[in-house]
């Protein structure tokens, strides 16, 4: 009987105890399943493009809204996703930066990489009248340049 005991605590309760080491370590640390850190929640979300910085941009009858509309000098990957009902595209204009992508239909989603320096860019819809519909936004960009910045050009072609 004490041999079956034995066997039963290093078997089935050490390996309950182990797991149970394990989770508390792993809380402590704040590394569980589905944890985010402040960390995480505070570093700018990085795009596909090597040193780009993720902007994602909602494009609908008659808005442009970017996640965020201040950024620091550096390279961008614009997100453009048309959430309307008809076709719309997306403009990024000023200082020498003039970059669109192709007409998106409806749920369709294209990214926009652009080098931004310091100053004001208009963001727009180019299709038909939708920028005088007020389809458009500013961007404006200021400060040091973001981490990775400078690092990835553009292309030139929008597409």
């Amino acid at each position: 009987m004490a041999t079956t005991l034995m066997t039963f605590m290093r078997r089935d309760v050490g390996t309950g105890l182990a797991a149970g080491a394990l989770a508390g370590i792993l809380v402590a640390g704040g590394g569980g399943i589905g944890s985010v850190g402040a960390s995480a929640l505070s570093a700018p979300e990085r795009s596909g493009d090597p040193g780009a910085i993720r902007v994602d941009v909602k494009l609908v009858e008659y808005k442009v809204e970017p996640s965020r509309s201040t950024l620091k000098a550096g390279v961008y990957t614009f997100v453009a996703r048309n959430a309307g009902h008809e076709d719309h595209a997306l403009e990024i204009e000023g200082h020498g930066t003039d970059r669109r992508t192709k007409a998106l239909s409806p749920g369709e989603s294209a990214n926009l990489t652009v080098k931004l320096k310091d100053g004001k860019y208009e963001a727009y819809c180019p299709i038909d009248s939708h920028k005088e519909l007020g389809m458009k936004t500013v961007l404006t960009v200021s400060g040091t340049p973001s981490p990775g910045g400078g690092t990835n050009t553009a292309d030139g072609h929008g597409h």
